[in-house]
């Protein structure tokens, strides 16, 4: 069953098109991941965070990754990661234009 996780974090920057420059690369290593369908990166530069939707084949893709991504975000620096796993229901989300076809 395919599986949403959903990370934030604090950020201090950059935003904008400053970050986009800066995790250019980090992005095209995510895009990489085993079982990874799409992310959207997510920044809120008023609250100073940062973060991701993450869309995965199954459970055991989207925890390893988390466990990839946080010991990462920790030796970035980043103090506190919050994470939420959820399974997707396929067929309601379907219905509402949902990505997870």
């Amino acid at each position: 069953m395919k599986t949403l996780l959903q990370v934030d974090f604090p950020f201090n920057g950059p935003f904008g098109q400053e970050m986009v420059e800066a995790m250019k690369e980090l992005a095209e290593s995510i895009a990489r991941e085993p079982g990874l369908i799409w992310k959207i990166w997510t920044e809120n530069p008023e609250t100073c965070e940062a973060g991701g939707i993450y869309l995965f084949e199954d459970d055991v893709s989207a925890r390893t990754y988390l466990e990839l991504h946080t010991a990462r975000l920790k030796s970035f620096g980043v103090p506190v990661v919050n994470a939420k796993m959820f399974q997707v229901n396929d067929v309601l989300s379907a219905i509402d234009r949902g990505p997870v076809a």
